[in-house]
This record gives structure tokens, sequence and C-alpha cells, in this order.
């Protein structure tokens, strides 16, 4: 399968980047200043937004990852799309309206609002980092299996062609383009995936226990796959993923980021309730999908390899099902429709973690807000490089994990990150500079360190025969250790600067309710 070319997805491939490039022409044209850059001027309707988030968070992971691991574990493979969406309930009750109002390019803006500019933004900036370059593996390793499976290219070249392309969309174009991209994709995904989901139902003649009785006696694991248990198996990697997926999408920078591009809080709040119902309907098709490929790929030995397993990995199911139902022409869009998912997504990632290093570490801790936006601009061009050189290299190095975990991982930090110092920043007066860093920093270094030290990178990467921290989720641990710290530290902080940002805290409330925005404190 790997030797012929798939002249149909070459081509909509072709048709996708020369209008994606079009577009990314006619944003550079209109991004003159570090608002148009960042924010897209803020000229973005909230349901243009609500499609965009819906785009940026429907990304490889949940098409290809989500479907790989129902297609594997059956009904488990749900506790990700489960816990990816009811993080949007908390984004739309407690942050959207007083993130837009507060922030002005980053979330960062919000964190550091009545605090100390530079230890928080320094915080921000590297907990956005960890959280993109982690979601960025995952994407570029969803690349380049697919490209790999449909050209028949190296998978390595294959990785470097979308990092490439990448670093062109968000270095011109900036956030217009991207936005318009994001778009584009959504609309394509959407369509994709239903007629994938209506083709598996149709087969089926439209019997939903039809499809689960088939894929029950199909599946190695039998009636399991409809139970719980055979992904996550003990209680404490339950919750720590659930945690992880539900409030690590209040952190997620690049979706924080979208909210800037709205011209108000009413289409804030638009934004999000239309990317609830978008990304809520997608994933019930994803479900669909990854039984569906149990039903008709798993005891097809076209898609098998040698050894038996699927061509491209589990991760390439949904891809492989498409081919099986409606030939080279469906697996031709599908296939475009996911390469165009990954692109816009990892266009997405990099903008934000490129506005971390120009807007919170260039901008406001080198230069303490006295850089120019021209000059701002071209540091986010340049980190756009370099983002795009450390994609590259990482996609390579962990080409063989589950993209969906690999997001998981992301989810995990930016709960224990960014999430509590967000939370307690907006919400809670008495907290201080001291707390915010103690308990973000505690967070972010938790979160990475039990990751190394677990089952994934520790036993899988490193070969070492047995993990030192027994669990694969670390969210459970990091994120009460960061909440309980920021609580206790910020109590105990009896400081001057404390004093202060506890009566800043009365003119940050107003400022949120009324819309009134903000360039930071003067600390």
């Amino acid at each position: 399968m790997t030797s012929n070319i798939n002249v149909t997805a070459v081509v909509m491939f072709l048709v996708f980047i020369s209008a994606t490039l079009g577009i990314t022409y006619w944003a550079a044209k209109r991004t003159k200043t570090a608002s148009d850059y960042y924010a897209a001027g803020g000229g973005i309707t909230g349901f243009q937004n609500g499609l965009a988030i819906a785009g940026d968070y429907m990304s490889a992971a949940s098409f290809l990852g989500i479907s790989a691991l129902v297609f594997a574990s059956g009904f488990d493979g749900l506790i990700y799309s489960i816990g990816f969406l009811v993080g949007w309930p908390v984004i739309l009750f407690l942050i959207a309206e007083r993130l837009r109002n507060l922030g002005k390019y980053t979330y960062a803006d919000v964190a550091s609002y009545r605090l100390q500019q530079r230890p928080i933004r320094l915080l921000a900036a590297s907990g956005s980092l960890a959280v993109i370059l982690l979601y960025l593996i995952a994407q570029m390793v969803g690349a380049g299996k697919l490209i790999q499976i449909l050209f028949g290219l190296p998978y390595e070249v294959a990785v470097v062609f979308v990092g490439i392309l990448m670093v062109i969309y968000v270095s011109i174009g900036g956030m217009l383009a991207t936005t318009w991209v994001q778009i584009i994709k959504a609309c394509l995904l959407l369509f994709g995936a239903t007629v994938l989901a209506i083709l598996v139902l149709y087969n089926l003649d439209f019997s939903v226990n039809n499809l689960f009785t088939q894929a029950v006696n199909i599946h190695d694991k039998g009636i399991a796959i409809m139970a719980p248990g055979t992904l996550v198996s003990d209680p404490i990697s339950a919750i720590s993923l659930g945690l992880a997926l539900m409030f690590g999408t209040a952190g997620l920078p690049h979706i924080l980021m979208r909210f800037f591009t709205v011209p108000d809080a009413k289409q804030a709040r638009r934004s999000v309730f239309f990317a609830t119902g978008f990304i809520g309907y997608f994933y019930i098709l994803t479900f669909v999908i990854g039984f569906g490929a149990i039903v008709f790929i798993s005891t097809n030995p076209e898609f098998m390899d040698d050894a038996g397993a699927l061509l491209g990995g589990n991760n390439m199911s949904a891809v492989h099902l498409s081919k099986a139902l409606g030939g080279d022409i469906l697996l031709g869009f599908i296939s475009a429709v996911a390469f165009a998912t990954i692109l816009a997504v990892v266009s997405g990632l990099t903008l934000a973690g490129a506005a971390a290093v120009s807007h919170d570490l260039y901008a406001s801790c080198i230069k303490k807000g006295n850089a120019n936006e021209e000059t701002e601009v071209m540091v986010s061009r340049m980190a756009t490089i370099f983002l795009g050189v450390a994609a590259i290299l990482l996609g390579i190095l962990f080409e063989q994990q589950n993209i969906a975990f690999m997001v998981g991982l992301a989810f995990a930090i930016a709960a224990s990150a960014n999430f509590p110092v967000l939370f307690f920043t907006m919400f809670w007066e008495k907290t201080t500079t001291r707390g915010a860093m103690a308990g973000g920093w505690v967070g972010l270094i938790s979160a990475v360190t039990l990751v190394i030290l677990g089952p994934i990178v520790w036993v899988d990467i490193l070969g070492n025969d047995e993990a030192i921290f027994p669990y694969k989720y670390p969210a459970l641990f990091s994120m009460s250790a960061a909440m309980i710290l920021v609580y206790v530290v910020s109590i105990l902080d009896n400081s001057e600067n404390a004093i202060e940002e506890r009566q800043a805290f009365g003119d940050q409330y107003v400022r949120s309710m009324t819309g009134v925005g903000s360039e930071g404190s003067s600390h």
C-alpha cells in the first residue's frame, strides 16, 4: 500500500496547501501591528472564533488518536473524548469573559495583571512552552505517519515538510492566517468525519447495536471492549487523567490566546458556545469511527503488515477505514483533511509559543515593557523558526508514541502549571506573586518530572525495566501540589508587595466586569 501514491490525496493536499498559502499572503498584507499579528486585530466574530477554536481543538490527536484508542481498547477510548469535552464549561462559566476583558495577547497578561510582571510572565511562558512542545510532538507524529503511508516518503522527510509549512503560515500571516486556516480545516474535518461515520452506519443498516455486536465478536478482547478498564486500569490513573483533561483545557495557551481575537466579552462567550457544540458533535463521530474500524479493518489483510499489525500503527485506523469504505477517493479526502488538521493545529500552537517568547519573555521580561512593536513581532517570527526545528526533532524522536496519549501529557502540564495560577489570580483576592510562583513552578516541575519518571518515558523510551513513578498520568499529584502551594504560600505572605497585590484585586474585579482592558500592572 505504501508504494502506490494516492493521486486524489496528492491533488487535495496541493489544493489545500495552495489555498492556505493564498490566505497567508492575503493575511500578511493585513498584518501591520502587533495586535494584528497576535490577535487578528480583535476583528473575528464569535461564530468564526468558535469554529477556529474547534479547529484548534479537533487536532490529529482527536481525529487519529482517539479513534485509534477506541479501535484498540473500545469503550475506554471515550475517557479522552469525554475528558476533552468537559473542560469547556469550565472555560465558559469561569474564565472566558474575564480573560477577554483583562488580557491583551497572551494568558500571561491576565496572570500578571495585579502581580509582579517579570516572574509571573517567566513562569507563564515556561509553562506555555512545555505544553506547546508536547502538543506539537503529537501533531508531528500524526503528520509523519500519514504522509509516510500515502506517499511512501520516509517518516523523517514527512515531518520536516510539515515543519517548514508551519513556519511559513505563522511567521508570515500571523493570527489572521492561522484563524482562517483553522476555520477551513474545521469545516473540512466535520464534513469528512460525518461522511465516514455515516458510511460505517450505512454498512450496518444504521444499527448501533449491530455495530457494537460485530465489534465485540471481532475484537481480541471480546466483551471487555464494552466495559471500562482496558485502557486505564486503576482509579488513581482514571482520576488523574480526568483532572488533566478537564482543567488542562482551561490552561492551554493556544486556546486561551483565541479569546483575544474577538472584539468583546459577549463574542468570547459565543465563541465557547459554538466551539462546544462543534467539538461535542465531533467526538461522537470519533467513537463511531473507532468501532467502525474494529469491524471493517481489523481483520482485513490489506491493512496489515507482515507481523499482523496495522500499517502505520493504530493511529492510522481512521485513514484505513476511509479506504475500506470509500476507496481511494474517500482515502484521499480524509487523508487531506487529516493533513489539514495537523497543519492548522501546529500553526496555532506555534503562534502561541512564539507569543510566549516574544511578548512575555522578550518584551515584558527582557525589555521590561519598553520593546517597540516591530522588534517584538520580529522576535516572534524568529521564535517560530526555532519552534519549527524543535517540533521536527521531537516528532522524529517520539515516532512510536500514541498521539492522544502525548496530548494527555500536555494537558497534565497545562492543568498543573497554567490553570492554578490563572484561576487563583482571577478569583482569589489573597493570591500573591510568591504564592503563584511557588504553586506554578512546583506544578510545572513536578508534572514534567513525573512524566519522565513514569512508565512511558522511563520504561518505553529510555528502556529501563521499571518506572520510578508508577502512574502514566501525573495531574492528580502535580495539580494538587500546585493548588495547595498557591494557597498556603499566599496566606503566609505578609510582605509589602503582597498587601498591594491584595488591594489591587478589587480593581481587577471591576475591570473584568466592566470590560476595560489592561496593559498589565506597574510592578
